[in-house]
């Protein structure tokens, strides 16, 4: 068997299922009991400022 042969069935197998995994673990990282109040500050940066400059210390 061919350098190609082998890599290919590797990527078809082995490979597809590590990125499944990987995939499932990103997905369980977003939404992750605990993480709201981190996604709510975060979505609410473009927001924070709007009456007045930030201070130079956050900037």
């Amino acid at each position: 068997m061919d350098l190609y042969t082998i890599t290919r069935q590797f990527a078809d197998s082995w490979a597809l299922l590590a990125l499944f995994l990987v995939f499932l673990g990103v997905v369980f990282w977003a939404f992750r009991p605990g993480s709201r109040s981190v996604h709510d500050d975060i979505s609410n940066i473009p927001f924070r400022h709007e009456d007045k400059p930030a201070p130079a210390e956050e900037a």
